[in-house]
């Protein structure tokens, strides 16, 4: 019986990339451990990367008094999210090939932690933004290294695992608006307290990628290598860096037609899913629904993302083409504007249901993000590319959405914006789910 920790690779495999010099002894695989405590790390810090910024939106006025942050620099910090997003998100790539994506993400979960602790005991407003962004910085290269991590470790299971982190990052999202509040006040009602609390959750995200470090490119390294060579390379102290030589030059990602409409509908849905978190618990304030119930209703929102953010990559790998998905998603998110535009109130719960099944287009550019290239420095420059484009183009939508709504008194404008939002991101979301890939389009 063989090993736990190894399994024969045969040179005939028809998965094989190249064929293994004639006497190649038989390659050991990634280690069973190793795996496991890849899902764990992967599940732990998809966990990590909203509350952070869901957490702040349940206590941000206590926040404001407590620092006398001004109204103004208060808009200014529901924004900086998608800035830093884009800003650090872009860098992922370089880091990852220098040092490794586990060790890139295990480093991003120290500064979230890091950023988490110390941003309630600031004691001003400067240094409050300051930790603010350090905590951003950690999750914007580990928002860009989850789905290259997936392709190098689970190739042939990108659409269920990233279904597992997706659903992950739904949770952690929905958890951190729905509980700080009673945490807070469970901790005797200081806001530092409650935003505090949630480094204990970043900090055991730290811990799986620890040992996972040492792991990194162990298998693409060793695939198809033979003992002898192996072993000379080893001798040379070498074998950690045989993979960045022979990593393939960087892709002339601007010039895939598919990359470009993969970062305009993340972008697009990026805006569509802060304009909703930002706002519309407002438009139904503002309808007559009690603040308690608004808040619950943007809780039904947000919790639809659990369910539906592991069936939907699972399905979209099953298919040639994701455009059906983009487009059964597009029209609830039409469905869900049209019945806050004509009846807020009397349709609530209806049409809180069918924007939390329309947002869940996140789950699915993610996963876009893992098809639509082959190799995981191909998935690593797409998914840095579509991400950072996607935040910047994300930026300028709820801050319109609120001038908007200023100047004409009412939600008319700001909806009827977000229904033409959404049939761009429809058209693009087509052209993305398209059967091909970046390096394809880049080589011509």
């Amino acid at each position: 019986m063989a090993s736990e920790e190894t399994r024969t690779v045969k040179s005939t495999s028809a998965r094989s990339s190249a064929t293994p010099p004639e006497g190649a002894s038989p390659v050991p695989a990634p280690r069973a451990w190793a795996v496991r405590l890849v899902v764990v790390g992967i599940v732990l810090s998809a966990l990590n990367l909203r509350p952070a910024i869901t957490s702040l939106g349940a206590l941000l006025e206590e926040v404001r008094d407590g620092l006398g942050m001004s109204g103004s620099v208060a808009g200014l910090l529901t924004s900086v999210p998608p800035l830093c997003f884009a800003v650090f998100g872009v860098t992922a790539p370089r880091l990852a090939r220098r040092f490794g994506a586990g060790a890139v993400v295990c480093a991003g979960m120290v500064a979230i932690t890091t950023g988490l602790l110390i941003r309630p005991y600031t004691g001003s407003t400067a240094g409050f933004l300051a930790a603010s962004a350090l905590t951003l910085m950690g999750i914007a290269v580990s928002n860009v290294l989850m789905p290259v991590i997936v392709k190098r470790w689970f190739p042939d299971r990108v659409g269920s695992m990233t279904g597992l982190y997706s659903m992950a990052l739904a949770l952690g999202t929905a958890a951190a608006a729905a509980v700080t509040v009673p945490v807070t006040e469970a901790l005797g009602g200081s806001w530092q307290s409650g935003l505090a609390v949630w480094a204990g959750l970043a900090a055991a995200a730290v811990l799986p990628w620890i040992p996972l470090i040492r792991e990194r490119e162990a298998a693409p390294v060793r695939r198809g290598v033979s003992r002898h060579v192996r072993a000379r390379v080893e001798r040379a102290g070498e074998v950690r860096h045989v993979h960045a030589r022979v990593e393939p030059p960087a892709l002339r990602i601007t010039r895939s037609r598919t990359a470009w409409a993969l970062a305009v509908f993340f972008g697009l849905q990026a805006t569509a899913a802060y304009i909703t978190m930002g706002w519309m618990a407002q438009i139904f304030r503002d309808a007559g629904v009690s603040a308690g119930t608004a808040g619950l209703l943007l809780a039904v929102t947000m919790v639809m993302g659990v369910p539906l953010a592991f069936v939907i990559p699972r399905v979209a790998t099953r298919l040639p083409h994701q455009g059906p998905i983009v487009l059964a998603l597009g029209v609830c998110g039409l469905a869900g504007y049209a019945g806050l535009y004509l009846a807020p109130a009397g349709g609530a719960w209806a049409w809180a249901v069918l924007l939390g099944v329309s947002n869940c287009a996140f789950p699915l550019a993610l996963t876009m993000v893992g098809m639509r290239a082959r190799t995981g420095a191909g998935v690593a420059q797409l998914s840095a590319f579509a991400q950072s484009t996607g935040y910047l183009i994300s930026i300028p939508g709820p801050l319109l959405v609120g001038v908007l709504y200023q100047h004409s008194g009412g939600w008319g404008l700001p909806i009827a914006l977000m229904i033409g939002l959404m049939v761009p991101q429809m058209a693009v979301g087509v052209l993305a789910g398209r059967d091909r890939t970046v390096e394809d389009e880049a080589a011509r």
